[in-house]
């Protein structure tokens, strides 16, 4: 097992204390007046958001939808729910003009081609973040896992962009139980987690596995399933390159 501690239902206090506290010294090291956090509805940031508001951290959310469409979305919804019911500070911006200015024209529309697009959002939204951030003192805080970053399934220099994060080292067990602690709404707790790369897409249907197998790989050694496994270490041999780009030599 390459984890060297788990939160469970009994010592996630312990734990929520003691990220929150990491957060604030990572804060105050820096000299800014807070964090700014990209809002999309879903548990990540939300648990990274109530965290933050645990432990009196500035924060300010921003939501960066693509277009009025998803105005109209469930995971909309959900981030407002959170937002209202915390009383947090927020943004809106709408990056679709953005997205579509950098789209290359082709003859051809394929798997790769949208797939290449869909990753532009998270690159724009993370543009828009670090700009943001900087007018306004603030470091931006990450809210992948390492469920997500075990088979690469994160955005090189989206959403995998960040200056601190505090979830980086948690299985989405352990995000699911800060977040029941925590009182993120039930609603966004039984969501299906989606990177809303595009309308009706989810993680686990784009992955074909569920963040369970995931998890119980990472912290046994094998998911229960040989086949899954190999599913498993094969995406991630293939997304080391987004983790460790830097050139190793030895003598």
């Amino acid at each position: 097992m390459s984890k060297n501690f788990i939160i469970t239902n009994d010592n996630v206090r312990e734990y929520a204390k003691k990220i929150g506290e990491w957060i604030k010294n990572k804060v105050n090291e820096a000299g800014t007046e807070g964090v700014v956090l990209g809002m999309s509805g879903g548990v990540d940031c939300s648990t990274v958001a109530m965290l933050c508001k645990n432990a009196g951290i500035k924060l300010h959310l921003v939501i960066l939808p693509y277009g009025e469409h998803m105005k109209n979305s469930n995971t909309y919804s959900n981030a407002m729910e959170l937002i209202n019911t915390s009383n947090f500070e927020y943004h809106i911006f709408d990056i679709k003009p953005a997205v579509d200015a950098l789209i290359i024209p082709t003859e051809e529309t394929t798997y790769k081609t949208e797939l290449a697009r869909a990753n532009i959002r998270p690159r724009i939204r993370m543009t828009y973040l670090y700009e943001y951030a900087q007018i306004n003192n603030l470091l931006v805080i990450g809210t992948g896992n390492l469920s997500e970053a075990t088979v690469g399934y994160f955005t090189k220099w989206g959403d995998g962009a960040h200056d601190l994060n505090p979830l980086a080292n948690l299985t989405k067990r352990e995000v699911y139980i800060l977040a029941k602690y925590l009182g993120v709404p039930e609603a966004i707790i039984n969501a299906k987690p989606s990177a809303d790369l595009w309308p009706g897409q989810t993680d686990e249907d784009e992955l074909g596995l569920t963040y369970e197998q995931i998890d119980e790989f990472i912290l046994n050694g094998t998911s229960g399933d040989n086949k899954i496994d190999e599913i498993i270490q094969t995406k991630k041999d293939r997304n080391i390159h987004k983790l460790e780009p830097i050139a190793k030599f030895e003598d």
